[in-house]
């Protein structure tokens, strides 16, 4: 951009900052032009915060919440990401010039084939995330976690989740409930302890006969 032209000097003055800004607009134009909510790209890591990673999409920069990188648990994005990485995304929706990005992809959604999966009854593993004073979380896959309710954890009175479960330990627990709508799977480890107690009954039973 010219900002002082001197024909008798042959001197042209221009402002690089200008030029750069008139440049960014183009691409920015040409960017919201061609893209639709739903579509695919790769961009770069231009900043990583505690909330999420900004993404330069080439004309834009959009956003990538910590709660879209993945479909599992992500407790700080620069573990994950760093300045520079090339990332794969879709485009979550687009508000004027704020662009919102995701990485859950819905083939790799892991409520997708959930119903059977973990459907009630069924025999699971998983580890222990996080616990509270009413019970117990457990991951059973990324993205998909489960309630131990810590009147389910032992035959025998159980005071705090705490007191007889660590945070990373691997759990076998029977599923006692499974809501699909609202992505919410109960599970029960004295459930489990009762029948292999029965079986245990009915093979002294047995024995004995």
């Amino acid at each position: 951009m010219i900002t002082e032209f001197n024909p008798r000097r042959r001197r042209i003055i221009g402002d690089r900052k200008q030029l750069l800004l008139a440049r960014k607009a183009e691409l920015q134009k040409a960017l919201f032009e061609r893209i639709n909510v739903g579509d695919v790209l790769e961009g770069t890591v231009k900043n990583v915060t505690d909330f999420g990673a900004f993404i330069d999409l080439g004309g834009a920069d959009g956003l990538l919440h910590i709660s879209e990188m993945s479909w599992g648990r992500v407790e700080n994005p620069r573990k994950v990401f760093k300045v520079g990485d090339v990332a794969k995304v879709f485009i979550k929706d687009i508000n004027e010039n704020k662009i919102a990005l995701s990485m859950k992809f819905e083939d790799e959604n892991p409520w997708k084939d959930a119903a059977s999966k973990y459907a009630v009854g069924n025999i699971v593993t998983g580890v222990v995330a996080r616990m509270t004073d009413f019970g117990a979380f457990v991951e059973l896959a990324p993205g998909v976690d489960a309630l131990l309710h810590v009147s389910q954890i032992s035959r025998e009175h159980v005071e705090k989740p705490s007191d007889v479960l660590n945070i990373g330990q691997e759990i076998e627990a029977k599923i006692v409930d499974f809501n699909e709508e609202d992505k919410k799977i109960s599970l029960s480890i004295k459930a489990l302890l009762s029948a292999t107690e029965e079986v245990q009954e009915d093979a002294e039973e047995s024995v004995e006969e």
